[in-house]
């Protein structure tokens, strides 16, 4: 992300609108000055000249020199959070060469959390204009709590971004306004975490039921069939009825004490959720074959504060893993007729957010904690009954404490086990490439920057960035919600 000057009149750039994208900004054209061979007459052959480098220093020393010079201008000309202020006046511009794809778009309050709905258009789409389903819960300001909502969304005609150098051919039908439409579902109360769930129908010739759950500030999780929201938007002249605005369950176990984790088991086609509360409680509900929803009364427990994370194992089916602000993670066996965590790891001296388990190397679990500091660790490496001391604690395989601002989303890239996106309260989204070594030729260049690590991949800024997902069926395509708005993006590098 570059840094943009002050305008010279003191004026701010016109913000990006709705639906819109940023334009290219044009740099300043650089008048090229003749160059003075400065060895001219230094060396008597030609010999002499090649030993010695092209500028009269040997090969190593000019290099180094280069690759210092390099790190100058990337820590120059390029924002890093954490170290880089803007000073007034002085706004970000993005580096419309490094996006593939790139699109904003604004909600009627901001919204915390989302999740993105499968759909029918393929798997591995890789052809533009692009089209995402979504679901969001809205954040209301105080006192106008009542215009809190639930929002099913299709975003469509989402176009790859324009490149100078390439011919328009086969995109020329391609570059059109996005469009987003939605569905709203009056819930009353703000929406605190919500996440979708598909289940298949009797027959093939129907859609996959969709069902969201909302962990809400009343302390209640709410669940909607939206399904006929996601067939209205393409069944033209179809309206959505107050009946199918209401929930077809709410989970009262919390009893009215707010909430923030829950996670739909993905190996449990019917539906299985867990939620968790700021007691450090932690309910199971089960979808039974009538289409009700039955909640197990008992909790698990364990936590000693808010349970801020819940997530599924993508492999063991009766396996989940919770973290909370005692700075703790928690393997459960959800059979566990105790209700106790089979192993607990004290991964932070701080709150820990958030978690995400890779699905592709199940072993591995990441986490974000609220110093900025981001880890992977190796299950492998936990075992029952670990002592919470420090010293006989497992240490993660990564940690990273790039961002200096609280973690707020981490998520595994859904094909490759080495990439991972973070959400940070510096208003950054950053990807990482856990393949990256210390050593490799490609991260010399951004060696020499102070406080950068090699496996850093790329800077997304958005304000108040909270949350962001990998689209399963786009590859590298990113939904992020946040403070202003919602945002669609590729970069080239994923």
């Amino acid at each position: 992300m570059a840094k943009r000057p002050a305008e010279a009149n003191g004026e701010e750039p016109e913000p990006i609108k709705n639906r819109g994208r940023p334009m290219d900004v044009d740099d300043d054209e650089n008048e090229a000055g003749e160059f003075e061979d400065e060895y001219e007459d230094e060396f008597e052959s030609e010999d002499e000249i090649l030993e010695a480098g092209v500028d009269g220093r040997p090969d190593e020393e000019r290099e180094a020199e280069e690759r210092e010079m390099d790190a100058m201008q990337v820590d120059q000309g390029t924002f890093i959070p954490g170290r880089h202020k803007l000073s007034p006046g002085e706004t970000l511009a993005p580096d419309l060469s490094t996006y593939d794809m790139l699109h904003t778009l604004e909600a009627p309050w901001p919204c915390l959390s989302c999740d993105i709905i499968p759909d029918n258009l393929g798997s591995d789409r890789k052809t533009y204009p692009a089209t995402v389903y979504s679901v969001a819960g809205t954040q209301a300001a105080r006192g106008r709590e009542k215009e809190n909502q639930i929002m099913v969304m299709k975003m469509s005609s989402l176009s790859r971004m324009e490149r100078d150098d390439e011919e328009d051919e086969e995109d020329s039908d391609d570059e059109s306004d996005p469009i987003l439409e939605t569905k709203s579902i009056p819930v009353g109360t703000c929406v605190n975490r919500i996440r979708a769930h598909q289940t298949p129908q009797s027959t093939s010739a129907k859609p996959p039921i969709t069902l969201t759950a909302a962990m809400t500030e009343s302390g209640n999780v709410l669940i909607h069939d939206i399904t006929p929201h996601l067939v209205a938007f393409d069944t033209p002249g179809t309206t959505i009825t107050p009946t199918q605005n209401k929930p077809v369950s709410t989970i009262r176990a919390h009893k009215s004490i707010e909430g923030y984790a829950l996670d739909w088991s993905s190996l449990i086609p019917e539906g299985k959720l867990i939620t968790g509360d700021v007691s450090g409680k932690i309910f199971a509900t089960t979808r039974t074959q009538g289409g009700g929803f039955v909640t197990d009364t008992t909790p698990y427990t364990g936590h000693q504060g808010t349970v801020e994370e819940l997530q599924w194992s993508p492999t063991e089916k009766h396996v989940f893993a919770s973290a909370s602000n005692d700075g703790a993670v928690k393997i459960w066996d959800a059979r566990s007729k105790s209700r106790k965590a089979a192993v607990s790891v004290q991964v932070s001296k701080t709150d820990v957010n958030v978690l995400s388990w890779s699905h592709q190397t199940s072993h591995l679990l990441a986490s974000g904690a609220d110093d900025g500091e981001w880890a992977v660790w190796d299950l492998r490496q936990w075992k029952p009954s670990t002592s919470m001391s420090n010293d006989k604690n497992p240490s993660p395989v990564a940690s990273f404490n790039f961002h200096k601002e609280q973690i707020t989303a981490v998520e595994w890239h859904p094909t490759d086990d080495s990439i991972i996106l973070v959400c940070a309260g510096d208003n950054t989204l950053t990807l990482w490439d856990l393949a990256v070594e210390l050593d490799d030729e490609d991260s010399r260049d951004t060696a020499g920057v102070q406080d950068v690590p090699p496996q850093l991949l790329f800077v997304h800024y958005m304000e108040q960035v909270k949350e962001a997902h990998w689209h399963p069926q786009i590859p590298g395509t990113i939904l992020a919600t946040g403070g202003s708005g919602f945002g669609v993006f590729k970069t080239i590098s994923v």
